[in-house]
């Protein structure tokens, strides 16, 4: 996985102004606030957590959304940055399993697969990150292959907080399986991410060349 790919391995070659909150989400804005790890943690408006899933769900991870589409998402998460927790790498909301909804470079967390002739023979069906404390992250991504055999592509690496929104991440050489079968490629790659919003439920990043990932906590 080469650094221009910011989360998931490439698989071997075989404006509009915002509606005033709701009253509930007013009320989480402000009400919701605690403590973590030192830091005061302020959700954002439910509307805009909401607005963002809506735009990102059944797009195939952004595949299938038009340029008004990306740009529609891109706009809701800069107001979500907004609300961004000062210091989002000591917040301990970034440790749980992750289903990646959304990339606004459809291509990047799968690599040549993820093109318009890729897809026609492997469908990608899950793409999970899970971020373990203190520093470790597993990367997944499952598929199948011509519709029948069944594979995946996982990596694990070390993360490393660079300052206060950004890690990085070493990861180990990819492991393939497909079927029964199982071997390594490739060498160690490095990957480094901003963290512009995290909750609960979500988390936003931006990769170092501006890809735009939207991840949902799984169980949401």
């Amino acid at each position: 996985m080469a650094s221009s790919l910011p989360l998931f391995p490439s698989l071997p070659n075989p404006n509009k102004t915002s509606n005033p909150p709701s009253v509930s989400s007013a009320r989480r804005s402000s009400a919701v606030s605690s403590s973590l790890s030192g830091q005061v943690f302020v959700a954002a408006p439910d509307d805009l957590v909401s607005s963002i899933l809506s735009k990102v769900k059944g797009t195939d991870r952004g595949v299938l959304l038009s340029k008004n589409g990306h740009k529609e998402v891109a706009e809701v998460a800069r107001k979500l940055q907004n609300y961004c927790v000062g210091e989002p790498v000591k917040c301990p909301l970034i440790f749980g399993e992750w289903d990646v909804l959304y990339c606004s470079v459809p291509t990047s967390p799968g690599g040549g697969y993820r093109s318009s002739f890729g897809r026609l023979f492997l469908n990608a069906k899950e793409m999970v990150q899970v971020v373990e404390s203190p520093d470790i992250v597993l990367n997944k991504v499952s598929f199948s292959l011509l519709g029948f055999l069944d594979g995946e592509v996982s990596l694990k690496g070390k993360l490393k907080a660079v300052d206060e929104k950004w890690i990085q991440v070493i990861f180990e050489p990819p492991e393939l399986k497909i079927g029964s079968l199982g071997l390594k490629y490739g060498g160690e790659s490095e990957v480094k991410l901003e963290i512009t919003y995290i909750d609960d439920r979500i988390r936003l990043g931006m990769g170092s060349k501006g890809s735009l990932f939207v991840f949902l906590r799984r169980g949401q």
